[in-house]
């Protein structure tokens, strides 16, 4: 009895240091997993293939195990939270049930995972008789072999809730807003660095679909900033150091009056349970689950001032970056004049500037290029409306008095206008009667070279309209007779 409690001390070691030994292939964040190598008739083997950072897309079959069966496989996916760290992975877990006691040999093999070969040693699996079954559905969970070898294990593992300093909170960068102004909503977990429960994110992915269900105001426009990756922020909350973990972060942009409410948003997490006592070996801590809830938030939306251009107005805080070709032209030649609004705001729905008509100045339809940036909790960007034009008359050309676009600015809480602050010379001759000239004015006008202008007078003509009369009058007495006659 000695002899096999001493074989199963060194062969649990023995794993322990062969698991040690291949380690560093976790930096190629694709691994492969086995379980415990000494199990019951009544238990199960697994493999497990992990996938770190990445998502398992594809991979090969599982080997088969000489005197086992293999029971199915299952996934699972994660989120660990570690030292302020984030990482993420997904697993696929192949059972196998033995089919009779014995020793039995895995052989070292290979597997395709997401397009990569990933090697396993292999390992030999002793199944015993039937052991008792645990409250846990671990795979991973076995037997102190302390306990076992000093027969100190008479009662089962006790666990005890810790109470945890996290939270989860919807928050919005402003509470009242204008009509069409933009304000942030950010929906994160917060971890105080006292925290001593260990928690875990639960198949975000999914919780994700129903969460944006709940948050997207169906009356506003949103510019989302597309976390992709969840990485921890220190912030500080009523002089308390935290953990800032962003799941969804967005601007939103109100088409009406109507308040935006957000409803308590539900997150599931994964909290463990820690052992009371624990041993050296034995488990210390059982998975459990807690809801997190954050609290409702409203967001009241203004109307803006009286102006004729109320309804056409765009609303943020921009400014005019505007630039020439040249400032000096002669007439009939053209320049590229380019009208940029840059700032915070909707700019999807910056409207182009307005032209003012002239004969003087022909204004070509602007070619159109929209920058968005969305970082720091803030959305800003540009709209650059670049015009092609050509003077036909000598002069000075104040830009201002035909370019110029007017928003409500958010800063100033008041209606602006952005004009151009440049002025083209222009020399030269004019052009205005050159171009009515060159123009096609079709053949009407190219055939007058051949006709008589002599003058004729039209009283002459007045003997033509009695013989006319004459005649359509005769015709009207035939038809009547031809009718009759009929």
């Amino acid at each position: 009895m000695m002899e096999t409690k001493l074989y199963q001390f060194y062969a649990f070691f023995s794993v322990i240091f062969i698991v040690t030994l291949l380690s560093p292939a976790q930096a190629q964040n694709i691994s492969i997993e086995l379980g415990p190598n000494e199990i019951g008739i009544n238990e199960q083997f697994v493999i497990t293939v992990k996938v770190e950072s990445d998502r398992l897309n594809q991979y090969d079959d599982f080997p088969e195990i000489p005197g086992f069966e293999k029971a199915g496989t299952s996934t699972s996916s994660s989120t660990n939270i570690v030292n302020g760290q984030v990482s993420s992975s997904q697993s696929v877990i192949q059972s196998y049930l033995p089919t009779r006691e014995g020793t039995f040999q895995l052989p070292p093999f290979q597997m395709s995972v997401n397009g990569q070969q990933v090697s396993s040693s292999g390992t030999t699996i002793k199944v015993g008789a039937a052991k008792q079954r645990r409250s846990s559905n671990n795979p991973f969970d076995f037997d102190d072999p302390f306990e076992d070898f000093f027969g100190g294990k008479s009662q089962p593992e006790e666990f005890v809730d810790v109470k945890e300093e996290a939270f989860l909170a919807l928050t919005t960068s402003k509470d009242t807003v204008f009509l069409g102004e933009g304000f942030t909503t950010t929906l994160a977990f917060y971890v105080s660095e006292k925290n001593q429960a260990p928690l875990q994110f639960y198949d975000l992915g999914k919780q994700l679909t129903d969460i944006l269900k709940d948050i997207k105001p169906s009356d506003a426009w949103e510019e989302n900033f597309n976390i992709e990756n969840i990485n921890g922020a220190p912030v500080t909350i009523g002089g308390e150091n935290y953990t800032q973990y962003k799941i969804y972060q967005a601007t939103f942009y109100p088409f009406n009056l109507e308040t935006i409410r957000f409803p308590s948003i539900p997150l599931k997490m994964i909290k463990y349970k820690v052992a009371k006592n624990p041993s050296f070996f034995g488990r210390r801590r059982q998975e459990d689950f807690k809801s997190f809830y954050s609290q409702p938030k409203k967001v009241v939306v203004k109307d803006l001032p009286p102006h004729p251009m109320k309804d056409k107005v765009a609303v943020g805080d921009y400014h005019l970056e505007e630039s020439i070709s040249e400032t000096t032209v002669q007439t009939g030649s053209s320049f590229n004049y380019t009208f940029k609004i840059a700032g915070e705001g909707n700019v999807s729905a910056i409207d182009k500037p307005i032209v003012r008509p002239s004969q003087d100045l022909e204004v070509y339809a602007p070619s159109i290029e929209q920058n968005i940036s969305r970082r720091n909790n803030r959305v800003r960007g540009s709209k650059a409306f670049s015009y092609y034009a050509v003077p036909s008359e000598p002069g000075d050309y104040a830009l201002s008095n035909y370019f110029n676009w007017v928003f409500f600015n958010t800063s100033t809480k008041r209606y602006d206008t952005l004009a151009s602050e440049i002025t083209v010379e222009v020399s030269g001759k004019s052009l205005k009667n050159e171009s009515i000239s060159s123009r096609d004015v079709g053949n009407f006008y190219n055939n007058l070279s051949g006709v008589n202008n002599n003058l004729r007078n039209r009283n002459n003509e007045g003997w033509l309209q009695l013989v006319a009369n004459i005649l359509i009058l005769f015709m009207l007495l035939l038809t009547v007779v031809v009718v009759f006659k009929k």
